[in-house]
């Protein structure tokens, strides 16, 4: 049995904790606040600041992990190093946690040295210099904390009069102390997509399906496996993907991003861990949900292939109102969909606007994906988040 030192311990977490169980691990799930998803289903649990190096150091020591697995952004990333030093393995890798957990470090990294086709960017760390960044990139343009995740803290800007309300919203939905933000060029692209990446330590990069989703106010909606594309621009996706990932090096499951244009692929952003687009895997659409992928490729157990079963698609529940002790109305309308079925996160409160659950449907790969987005959909905006 091996120890996992889970740091963020959302929806995500709880999902992994899951596949850990079922495979005998030990699981100790760490957040900054008490309750978290993951710490409901895992062997022990610790609320820390994770921005705390101190802190993080205690709990290091205190349960001395063979594994340490990131599933947010907010951590003293840079302690990773010594820890890797000390014989503990980062998940996917110290370097992999500390670049792709920063939008600067990453971004540099795919078009500077590895000469990935990106949007136009600049940062900027003062609201002067937003000013100065947007006007060269162009208008409209995206601004986006350098620390964040599921599209928080994220704008389109269309005029110079937006900026200060995009300065502001960027750093009240930061993750962590960095105050400096990117600025985008706004790219017309056709669709997005999620490709999940699976790196082995002994075996081959593997791909996923591509993932479809849709964003609502910079965050994630609804998504679908799988997506269609153009083999080329498929191939070319998985070029990008499989060249990123092994200059972070690393075993596990990477959500990389890309837009996609009539005639450009764009790598837009990654994510080292399990995505939340990837939620639409538990609707059964592959051999191996990207949480249970995740993990083997951890332990070095052997991946020959990832089969696409079926077509599947994800809606999240929404919460419209705050509530200290959330409950939940219409679940009856989901458990009674044909081939559908329901998550919900068991986070300790709500608030307006927060994902705290999921329903996922699926049908035959020769079926309509219309009607599976719009089973899942239609289902999940019935359940009501209430006190």
């Amino acid at each position: 049995m091996a120890t996992f030192l889970l740091l963020g311990s959302g929806e995500l977490g709880k999902e992994f904790a899951i596949a850990a169980q079922r495979l005998g691990q030990k699981v100790i799930a760490v957040d900054r606040y008490a309750n978290a998803p993951a710490m409901q289903v895992s062997h022990a649990f610790e609320v820390v600041d994770m921005l705390n190096g101190n802190e993080l150091d205690k709990i290091v020591e205190k349960y001395k992990p063979d594994f340490i697995v990131p599933e947010i952004e907010a951590i003293r990333t840079e302690r990773f190093y010594d820890y890797e030093k000390e014989g503990i393995t980062v998940v996917p890798s110290a370097k992999a946690a500390n670049f792709a957990m920063n939008r600067k470090a990453v971004r540099d990294l795919a078009s500077l040295e590895l000469d990935i086709k990106t949007a136009k960017y600049r940062y900027a760390s003062s609201l002067a210099e937003l000013e100065t960044a947007a006007k060269e990139v162009g208008f409209p343009c995206i601004v986006k904390p350098l620390m964040s995740s599921s599209g928080k803290g994220q704008s389109t800007l269309k005029s110079p009069a937006e900026i200060p309300n995009a300065w502001q919203h960027a750093h009240e939905s930061s993750r962590g102390d960095i105050t400096e933000v990117i600025v985008e060029e706004f790219i017309k692209f056709e669709y997005e997509i999620t490709l999940l990446t699976l790196t082995q330590s002994n075996g081959k990069t593997l791909f996923c399906a591509p993932i479809g989703h849709r964003q609502e106010n910079g965050d994630y909606r609804e998504s679908w496996q799988p997506a269609e594309m153009i083999p080329g621009d498929l191939k070319a996706a998985q070029e990008i993907a499989k060249k990123i990932t092994e200059a972070l090096g690393g075993a596990g499951i990477w959500g990389v991003e890309f837009f996609v244009t009539e005639d450009e692929v764009y790598f837009s952003e990654l994510s080292p861990r399990p995505h939340d687009t990837g939620m639409v895997t538990l609707a059964h659409t592959q051999n191996f949900n990207q949480f249970e992928l995740h993990l083997r490729a951890i332990l070095g157990l052997p991946i020959p292939e990832i089969t696409l079963d079926k077509m599947g698609a994800s809606a999240v529940i929404i919460s419209t109102q705050t509530s200290m002790r959330p409950t939940y109305k219409n679940v009856e309308i989901p458990a009674a969909m044909p081939k559908t079925d329901f998550r919900i996160f068991g986070k300790p409160t709500a608030f307006a606007g927060r994902r705290m659950g999921v329903v996922v449907s699926y049908d035959d790969l020769d079926s309509d994906m219309s009607v599976v987005r719009e089973r899942a959909f239609q289902s999940a905006k019935e359940v009501i988040v209430t006190n």
